[in-house]
């Protein structure tokens, strides 16, 4: 079987009868694996087997549908995008205004009588019933035509019986309009019937489609704003860019450079490309991509990333990413990917939206005809019903209640530096209960850092230092790099030896030769220094070892020419918000775990210090995630967050794999969520994006379905059995109408979104 997954770009859905209509039809077709269809994104992801069917046999289903299907670029272009949403609002916005004069005009007319409006003697129902009513007629006409998008798509999708939100107000309002025009018709044959100028909808259908085109407006403009952090994104790339060629300096496109490329950014320039820094220091803002304000100091041979801002400074950058490759595209593109997926708690809406419109068809046609036979009301009265229950269903609301939550939550999160992959992800990081946090690069900083020197007896601090650093620096120890800056630190030279030799898991060998003397030089562990019998292992020396190992710190030994010289202290210390984020996790209730391949001591040690109770000792890397899996034998919802290539099965077996941005790219692809700041509130920042999120689709749908059982059976004249009033048709359309767009201004809520502050 070789599968391919597609993105297609479907055009003329307009509610969740549309999406889910989709979904199911193109599901049934041979070799179809998987299809889910985003109605907020417009966007469908198609999975299939090549060897049964073809994006082209899917596309042609879909527009056998009535709708229209096209597969995406691989680079989405925002400015077209962008051009055509603000095309359409203005297309709506044209027709809204003459459309609205034109339905107060048919509502003067047919309704000012009633509440004191005088009409002249031509124009009054009483006086002149078949000019009043033919006038309205005239003024409605423009109306349907301005309206007739409600036509062109309810009627059709009706009639291949897949009917939509425009088939219910096209039936509505072409109920209203129709039975109005006949009535015109009998008062013009028959002068003796002008009481039928008082029995007119045609101001029902004028102030219909008036009221649900203004909703539409409103819904397309809120909806526009739920893509506003992938466009302020998009735009941090600029356009062009100062190249270097020969010396000399040269202003081309963007497009134009190529991997290898010098480039040179000046101060208060936006960087275009990833680079590595080959001349020139800087300060550089990486706001929008990690979300942390400060900013990053950087120097000659450091990494500086495509849209983050150059603060002061000339830079001189060798490109080593392009393009779709750079790390913003790669964000920009995962955002996406996680607005384009729908979470599973959308598969309830879709369902009932599958079969809503058709049921609500059939509510309206039973309640119009009950009310006409069974309650003897008359044909008008049974007409208004019919039309009430028509335009007051909403599936636009349910259909939207989980998209447009899932791209406004992924969207803030990407300002606030974490990416989260899928709406999937976001519905199970909601109950996440328990954060296992891998220790080096994660809850520390990773960047091993040498605080105390011991000496023994009368050796030379500065002497063992320089030694010590000068064999470290050939070698390729994590902890090597510890020696070299705290001899930069101290203005200590290291020296430069002879001869070098690494002893696997035990240490390393030097010869030095300086200044007319010799030193042989044995670094490591303790028993390294016994296996090479250096003298003076005193117990006062094995104490004081056993003091920093209890303070967390790694201990290394110094030996020269024979006897001991020096103990080193080294740790990799805690981040700065390790406590605190820590304490915060601990106070919403969720279980912290502390998982390293360090030595107990040294694990209880850190652990201790960032207030961590639970802590998993000595697992090798190819054990963390058999650790992942017995949490969750035991009902845990787990996370796991973590840095390096060795995290990345843990990552992957985690019910939420959490990776440091500042990590290691295997580790950042088998996460579900990525922290680019590599700071480590991002995870509760994660969480508490997660839980705010799944809270405002819970209100969305909330709401959107009691607006349906408690509005259908309103419009159906419940009220009326009860002596209470009959709907208005003109209100149910314009509740249904600020149904849509009351769902997503509620989403839209979540841009402001603030970890630790209430939404």
């Amino acid at each position: 079987m070789e599968r391919t997954t597609v993105k297609a770009d479907i055009t003329g859905m307009h509610c969740g009868a549309c999406s889910t209509r989709i979904e199911r039809v193109v599901l049934n077709i041979d070799g179809v694996i998987h299809c889910s269809v985003n109605l907020a994104t417009e966007k469908a992801t198609i999975e299939y087997d090549n060897s049964l069917t073809s994006m082209d046999a899917i596309t042609g289903t879909v527009e056998g549908l009535g709708f229209g299907a096209v597969e995406s670029p691989t680079v989405e272009d925002d400015g077209v995008k962008r051009k055509e949403a603000e095309e359409e609002l203005q297309e709506i916005k044209r027709r809204l205004l003459p459309s609205f004069i034109l339905a107060i005009a048919v509502m003067v007319l047919s309704m000012g009588p009633m509440v004191g409006i005088k009409l002249p003697a031509i124009i009054h129902p009483d006086h002149a019933p078949l000019l009043h009513t033919f006038i309205q007629f005239l003024l409605v006409l423009p109306v349907i035509f301005l309206g007739r998008n409600f036509y062109l798509n309810g009627f059709p999708a009706l009639f291949r019986g897949v009917p939509n939100m425009d088939s219910l107000i096209a039936i509505g309002t072409g109920a209203a309009f129709c039975y109005s025009t006949w009535n015109l018709i009998e008062i013009g044959l028959d002068s003796t019937r002008g009481g039928l100028a008082h029995d007119l909808y045609f101001e029902s259908a004028a102030m219909l489609i008036s009221l649900i085109s203004l909703g539409k407006y409103l819904e397309v403009r809120a909806k526009s704003k739920t893509t506003n952090a992938i466009r302020q994104l998009m735009q941090l790339t600029p356009d062009s860019v100062t190249r270097i060629e020969n010396g000399q300096q040269c202003k081309v496109a963007i497009t134009e450079i190529r991997v290898g490329d010098q480039v040179l950014i000046r101060p208060g320039e936006r960087i275009a490309i990833d680079g590595a820094i080959v001349d020139g220091e800087s300060s550089v803002d990486e706001s929008m991509l990690t979300g942390e304000s400060m900013p990053v100091s950087k120097r000659r041979g450091d990494t500086v990333f495509g849209g983050t801002l150059n603060k002061n400074g000339s830079l001189i950058l060798l490109a080593t990413k392009v393009g779709v490759d750079t790390m913003l595209a790669r964000i920009i593109q995962m955002v996406q990917d996680a607005q384009g997926v729908k979470a599973p708690i959308a598969n309830l809406a879709d369902r009932v939206s599958l079969y809503f419109v058709p049921t609500v068809i059939v509510i309206a046609i039973f309640s119009g005809l009950s009310w006409y036979f069974i309650a003897d009301a008359d044909f008008s009265f049974s007409l208004r019903i019919f039309i009430a229950v028509l335009v007051i269903a909403c599936p636009c609301a349910m259909g939207l209640a989980t998209p447009t939550s899932i791209m406004v939550g992924t969207g803030r999160g990407a300002q606030l530096g974490v990416l989260v992959k899928t709406g999937e992800v976001l519905e199970r990081a909601k109950n996440v209960n328990c954060v296992v946090f891998d220790k080096t690069g994660t809850l520390t900083l990773g960047r091993p850092v040498l605080t105390d020197i011991i000496t023994c007896g009368d050796f030379d601090r500065k002497l063992s230092l320089a030694l010590a650093a000068g064999a470290e620096s050939r070698s390729e120890h994590p902890l090597a790099e510890a020696f070299t800056t705290s001899a930069e630190k101290n203005q200590v030279e290291p020296g430069r030896p002879s001869s070098f030799k690494t002893v696997p898991g035990e240490g390393i060998e030097a010869i030095f030769n300086k200044e007319d003397q010799k030193f042989t030089l044995y670094l490591g562990n303790q028993g390294f220094m016994e296996s090479e019998g250096i003298l003076g292992l005193t117990t006062e020396v094995a104490s004081r070892a056993a003091s920093l190992a209890k303070e967390g710190k790694t201990v290394l030994f110094l030996g020269i020419n024979g006897s001991m010289a020096a103990l080193f202290g080294i740790v990799d210390p805690l981040k700065d918000e390790a406590v605190e984020t820590i304490g915060r996790l601990h106070a919403t209730g969720v279980e912290i775990v502390m998982l390293t391949g360090d030595n107990e001591k040294t694990a209880d040690a850190v652990a201790g210090k960032a207030g961590i109770t639970h802590v998993v000792a000595g697992v090798f890397p190819d054990k963390k995630e058999a650790e992942i899996v017995q949490l969750q034998n035991k009902g845990k919802v787990v996370a796991m967050v973590g840095d390096g290539i060795n995290d990345a099965p843990a990552l992957a077996r985690a019910d939420v794999g959490i990776a440091m941005g500042t990590g290691i790219d295997v580790a950042m692809e088998s996460a579900d969520i990525v922290l680019m700041s590599g700071h480590l509130s991002g995870v509760e920042t994660a969480i508490g994006l997660s839980r705010a999120t799944l809270k405002n689709i819970h209100q969305n749908l909330f709401w959107a379905f009691v607006y349906n059982i408690i509005g259908i059976p309103v419009a159906a004249g419940f009220l009326v059995l009860f002596g209470g009033p009959s709907l208005n048709p003109m209100i149910g359309g314009g509740a249904m109408a600020l149904s849509s767009v009351s769902v997503v201004l509620n989403a839209l809520r979540l841009r402001f979104y603030q970890p630790h502050g209430a939404l």
